[in-house]
Parts: structure tokens; C-alpha cells; sequence
């Protein structure tokens, strides 16, 4: 009989899953199109200058912040998450679809802090959406879901940028864009006919206390974030400096830091999936404290090398990092936040657009400097980060998942 259950949730969770997995590879590859090559659309298709495509390169993730803010808020209190999705890939259509034809600057600045805001909440709000399908069909397999999805995230950004360089060279950025629309269109079209309204997640008492409920408190809330703020800022700031630094201090090209990331990217598919596995039987808490140290080893090993080899070796432990981090830390947000998933998904894929925002300013400062500066940074981040996920307790995350 246990076997015959086992069987059946098996079942109930792959079907659950497939849906799910080809709306995260539709989302994850309509963003991996077009945001790599933003500056470059900007300063080539737009004519825009330094001064107005920083503004935008600004401008356009703070909206997608105080956008999916709001969603988050809002899907957490109504059974509308599903047509919270359909809303969300319906906006990205025409953000992308007007992007791919109108080169106009101030036009494209308002659909960046409209339609392409509104189209940034499907990321979190998947994520949402598939913790209650989880926790519905299989709550004990929960982490390995969402780190399972979070692959296929990966997977789209393996292919979307190479997917855009080909329609760069064999067309135009309307093509760019226009393939980014029929994938948020795709993505629209499976949540309309495939995917089912989750309830709202049950709210706790109004007299009910904190830690009754299993919400987390305020201050722990806002100071994970601001850990996991710290951990992803590397995330944006050592790929920015990759390029310089190997080119200028070890004496490789653009193309072996190419190869680097690519590696990089190939060894967090598998190593994510089997700590998503790992999740099942050890505390998230403990899995992620394992990856900041890998963060801190890696960036430590970088900052001094003197030569190539030492970052290729050391691209098993950014690998680890990154998919610990980026896997795991979406799971242990969601645990603190039982009853708001929306607010608690919100909340940690906030925290890597406010991280690239601060690498800004860290890498003028190793531009000034020296390139080798900016993985010292980055160390110094990844062990703030840890310090401080060490300090704010996680009741929800020290049990195993």
C-alpha cells in the first residue's frame, strides 16, 4: 500500500512538474534573449549615450524590484497566482513585441518600468506558484522540486544567449526580440490551458504570534535577504571582471573567459539537481553555509592566481556556490515565509538585481584599481554573506526539508 502511494505521488508530482518545466524554459529563455545584449541594443539600435543607457541599465531593474514587490504582495492574499502568470507573460509579449519594432529611447524607458516590470514578477512568481503545487503533491520533495525548476532555469541561460548571438548575425535585433515574444507567448499559453488556480496560501490568526504561525519575524526576513544580497553581488561582479582580468593579468582572451563561464554553467546543472536531492536529508541551512564556503574558496583562489589553470580548477567550487545559492536559497526564503510564498520568492529574487545595482560602483573600483581587486571584493562579500546567514537564525531551515 505505501509503495501504491508512493507510486501515485510520484506520478501526481511529474505531471505537476512538466508544465512547470516548460513554463520555467520558456520564461528563462525569453529573458536569457534580450538581456545580455541590452547595452549593446541600447548604444547601437537606440543611439542612446553613456548617461542614458546607464540611466536605463538603472532604471529598468528597480521597476522589476518594486513590480514584482507588488505582485508578490498581492498573489499571496487572492487564489489569482495562475492569472498572475497569464499576466505576467501577456506583458512581456507586448514589452518585447513593441521592443522588437520601436527604437525610440523614452518609449522603450516606459516599457521597462511598465510592461517589462510587470513581465519580471513571472520569475518569482513560478516559483510561488510551483512551492503550493509542491507542498500539495509531495511537501517532503518540495526543495528538490524548486531546485529541479531552477536547472531548467539554468539550462535556458545556456542556450539563450548563443540562440541570440545566431539571430544577431543571421538577422537583426528584431529578431532578437520578436523570438523572445513567441516565447513569453508560449509561456502565456501554458499557464492559460495547462496550469491549474492554486488556493491562497491559509493566513495565520490575526491573534496568532510569529512563531505559532511559522512566519519568520521582520528583522530576519530583511536581514537574510540582505545576506543573500551579498552572496549574489559576486555573481554579477566577478563575471564583469573576468574578461579584463584574465586578459590583463594572466594573459588569456576574451575566448578562454568564454570557456570559463561556460564550464561554470555546465557544472551547476548537475551539481544543483544533487543538491536538491541532498536538500531531503540535510538541513537547508547547513547545505547553503557549505556553499558560501565554496564561494569563499573560489574567489579567494582567483584573487590569487597567476595563472589560467588555477581557475579552471577552481570552477568546481564557484559551481557549487552558485548552485547552492541560486538552487537552495529560494527554498530556505520560502520556509521562513510559509503563508506568503509570493512575498517570500519576491523577497530572494529581489536580492540579485539590488546585487548587480551594488556591483556597479565595486567594479569602477577595481576598473581604478586593479582587476584583481574585484575577486578580493567578492571574497569579502561571499564571507560577509556567510557571517551573517550564520548570526540570523532559521528555526524553519535548521529541520530537514
Amino acid at each position: 500500500m505505501a509503495q501504491e502511494t508512493s507510486t501515485r505521488t510520484a506520478t501526481r508530482l511529474g505531471r505537476a512538474l512538466l508544465p512547470l518545466g516548460l513554463l520555467f524554459l520558456a520564461v528563462g529563455i525569453s529573458v536569457a534573449l534580450f538581456n545580455p545584449f541590452l547595452a549593446l541594443f541600447l548604444s547601437t539600435e537606440v543611439d542612446a549615450g553613456p548617461v542614458k543607457t546607464t540611466v536605463f541599465l538603472i532604471v529598468a531593474p528597480l521597476a522589476g524590484v518594486l513590480g514584482s514587490s507588488l505582485v508578490g504582495r498581492v498573489s499571496d492574499r487572492r487564489p489569482i497566482r495562475r492569472r498572475l502568470l497569464i499576466i505576467g507573460a501577456v506583458a512581456g509579449v507586448v514589452g518585447t513585441g513593441v521592443t522588437a519594432v520601436v527604437r525610440d529611447y523614452w518609449v522603450l524607458l516606459a516599457l521597462a518600468i511598465t510592461a517589462f516590470a510587470l513581465a519580471g514578477s513571472l520569475f518569482p512568481q513560478s516559483f510561488a506558484y510551483a512551492r503550493q503545487v509542491l507542498l500539495r503533491d509531495d511537501p517532503a520533495r518540495a526543495p528538490m522540486g524548486i531546485s529541479a525548476l531552477r536547472t531548467v532555469f539554468s539550462l535556458a541561460w545556456v542556450a539563450g544567449p548563443s540562440l541570440a548571438a545566431f539571430l544577431l548575425d543571421s538577422g537583426s535585433f528584431v529578431w532578437v526580440y520578436g523570438t523572445a515574444a513567441l516565447t513569453y507567448a508560449f509561456a502565456a499559453l501554458i499557464a492559460i490551458f495547462w496550469l491549474d488556480e492554486v488556493p491562497a496560501p491559509a493566513p495565520p490568526a490575526a491573534d496568532e504570534p510569529a512563531a505559532v504561525s511559522g512566519d519568520a519575524p521582520r528583522w530576519t526576513l530583511w536581514l537574510t535577504a540582505a545576506a543573500f544580497t551579498l552572496l549574489q553581488t559576486p555573481l554579477t561582479l566577478a563575471v564583469q571582471a573576468l574578461p579584463l582580468f584574465i586578459s590583463t593579468e594572466l594573459g588569456g582572451d576574451v575566448g578562454d573567459a568564454g570557456l570559463l563561464l561556460g564550464l561554470c554553467a555546465a557544472l551547476e546543472i548537475p551539481l544543483m539537481l544533487g543538491l536538491g536531492l541532498l536538500s531531503t536529508r540535510l538541513p537547508l541551512r547547513l547545505l547553503l553555509f557549505i556553499g558560501a564556503a565554496c564561494g569563499i574558496g573560489y574567489y579567494g583562489i582567483a584573487a590569487v592566481s597567476t595563472g589560467l589553470w588555477m581557475l579552471v580548477a577552481g570552477q568546481v567550487l564557484n559551481a557549487l556556490f552558485i548552485a547552492a545559492v541560486s538552487g537552495l536559497g529560494i527554498s530556505y526564503m520560502q520556509d521562513m515565509l510559509p503563508h506568503h510564498p509570493g512575498r517570500a520568492t519576491t523577497l530572494f529574487t529581489n536580492s540579485f538585481p539590488l546585487g548587480a545595482m551594488l556591483a556597479g560602483p565595486l567594479f569602477g573600483l577595481a576598473q581604478h584599481f586593479d582587476y584583481r581587486l574585484a575577486y578580493w571584493l567578492c571574497t569579502a562579500l561571499c564571507a560577509a554573506g556567510l557571517l551573517l546567514l550564520i548570526v540570523v537564525r532559521n528555526d524553519h531551515a535548521t529541520r530537514h526539508a
